[in-house]
């Protein structure tokens, strides 16, 4: 079987990298930009950071941001809505993954109106058309959503989140400007960091897993490792090197799948509003420890690519409990919490049942009973 490597078709990093965008937009011919972005980073200042560059320019844009953290059905129709009448035709997508994801179910539905009912993008869809011509600017270093095939949207009716995959939908220019990164709190550098070095680790042990996204996998996790305790200390280093690791997971992950951390990682976001890093983060050691022996002597390199040192002196164990171990460390220097006190016992059969139906599921290495995501959800509730 042939594998498959789609990523942007540009991408331009490093600081002031931003600048480009007025250029883009020129030589491509866009007569109207239509900018994604969220209430708090146009709160303070950070989308302006951008549309100043288009008022410069003289490129007429529109802006929409009724985009919530965890984006919803009602987000994405009330984009379409704001996008049509603007009259644009294309996106700049400026934020986190919420902004992008909101941008890529915009530009597939304005492209492909058949899928207006927003749940029908679940899954792979029979995609015909290529989304709106986008430009995505990352804000955080977590989601890598400027260069993956997917999104996630949340239904809140049916407290859920449901992931939509599909070539079409990934933007064509990324910006990944750690200039953008500078203004993100430490809380939010931290959970979102975090969720980038699980990009990593799970892209690294999911079943799709291949020599070339391997390389990827191993560089993320490093470049994590290495820079994630300095851009919650807003060193240029650290953002830096953190825009640059969480980009590189992204170039894996999204072309190869995920597992379970991610699938309860969703769940746990859809029914209690967890931002979706802090929920990969606490989920990251304990999925990890349930599929140690299922991943032959990939923690050992794991283990090597966060630092560890004298790997090839350990035993086969040791090396899963250091590799286990370095991601303990890391989480609790940038201040992830290890429980979350919304989570009831009465929730617990609903909240399995929705892990193993979720999209990343599939692509774990070891299969999971009812009863063992139930074990694991419960590992996450205040002893």
């Amino acid at each position: 079987m042939a594998e498959r490597i789609v990523l942007n078709g540009v991408s331009y990093h490093g600081s002031g990298a931003i600048k480009e965008i007025p250029g883009i937009v020129k030589q491509k011919g866009w007569k109207k930009v239509f900018v994604t972005s969220d209430p708090d980073l146009i709160k303070f200042g950070v989308t302006s950071k951008v549309t100043d560059l288009l008022d410069e320019a003289g490129i007429a844009y529109a802006v929409y941001s009724k985009i919530k953290p965890n984006p919803t059905i009602q987000n994405v129709k009330d984009g379409v809505a704001a996008f049509q009448e603007a009259g644009a035709d294309s996106i700049i997508a400026i934020g986190g993954g919420s902004s992008m994801d909101t941008a890529k179910a915009i530009g597939i539905i304005i492209n492909n109106p058949e899928f207006s009912d927003v749940r029908s993008l679940e899954g792979v869809a029979p995609i015909k058309h290529h989304a709106v011509p986008t430009i995505a600017v990352p804000t955080t270093a977590g989601t890598a959503a400027e260069v993956t095939i997917n999104y996630v949207i949340t239904d809140p009716e049916k407290e859920r989140k449901f992931v939509c995959v599909g070539p079409d939908d990934i933007p064509e220019t990324a910006i990944v400007d750690p200039d953008m990164m500078s203004s993100m709190p430490k809380g939010l550098t931290a959970s979102t960091g975090m969720d980038a070095l699980t990009h990593a680790i799970e892209g690294y042990t999911t079943k799709g897993a291949w020599e070339m996204s391997d390389m990827f996998h191993l560089e993320a996790i490093r470049l994590i490792s290495e820079n994630l305790r300095g851009a919650v200390a807003n060193t240029p280093e650290g953002r830096k090197g953190m825009a640059l690791g969480q980009y590189i997971a992204g170039m894996g992950f999204s072309n190869v799948g995920l597992g379970i951390d991610h699938s309860m990682a969703h769940t746990l976001s859809a029914h209690y509003d967890t931002p979706h890093g802090v929920a990969c983060a606490m989920f990251l050691p304990i999925t990890m420890e349930f599929n140690r022996d299922y991943c032959g002597d990939r923690y050992r390199e794991i283990a090597r690519a966060m630092g560890v040192k004298d790997v090839d002196s350990l035993s086969s164990e040791e090396a899963k409990d250091a590799a286990i171990g370095a991601v303990k460390k890391l989480s609790e220097d940038v201040g992830i919490p290890k429980y979350n006190e919304k989570i009831r016992e009465e929730d617990l059969d609903q909240l399995a049942t929705d892990a193993l139906n979720d999209a990343c599921y599939p692509g774990n290495p070891r299969p999971a009973t009812k009863e063992q995501v139930i074990a694991m959800f419960r590992q996450l509730m205040p002893q």
